[in-house]
């Protein structure tokens, strides 16, 4: 029980310090998905489906590729280059819980509930069933504004 605490902190510390990152990154450079868009609906190794997005001010031209599913709300998508997907949403964390868990249910992939892990404002997932053999781990962060980051990513655990 203690190795999954201590995993559970030096997650929350790594997922905290990507969105640290993420916020003080230059505005030119992180990437917004438009609200309404649709979103990609198959999770696979290679990344083939590019979302148009915008800056702030509103400038298109910044693509992130991805196949993680994402809200419908997401905003300042940004690849973090190692195939992780970071993003944020205005939804709560039961809303966001539930598309996850609707999605990938969806899909055929298991929850692995031993390693889900939800307290406050913070939680871990883990689904079984991507094609790579890696699990799909999804986490989030209230961020105390009304809104969250979603960090998503495939894995050897």
């Amino acid at each position: 029980m203690k190795q999954y605490r201590i995993l559970l902190a030096l997650t929350v510390l790594v997922f905290a310090s990507l969105a640290c990152n993420a916020l003080t990154g230059s505005g030119d450079d992180t990437p917004s998905v438009p609200s309404g868009s649709t979103q990609p609906a198959v999770n696979s190794v290679e990344p083939t489906a590019t979302l148009a997005n915008s800056n702030d001010s509103g400038d298109s031209g910044v693509t992130v590729s991805t196949d993680f599913p994402m809200t419908d709300d997401a905003f300042n998508v940004t690849d973090v280059g190692d195939g992780s997907l970071l993003y944020y949403t205005k939804m709560s964390q039961e809303g966001v819980l539930k598309f996850y868990r609707d999605e990938y249910k969806a899909r055929g992939y298991t929850e692995r509930e031993l390693l889900t892990q939800i307290s406050g404002g913070v939680f871990s997932i883990v689904f079984d069933g991507d094609p790579s053999g890696k699990a799909v781990v999804i986490q989030s962060v209230d961020l105390g504004d009304g809104s969250r980051t979603i960090a998503i990513r495939l894995e050897d655990v």
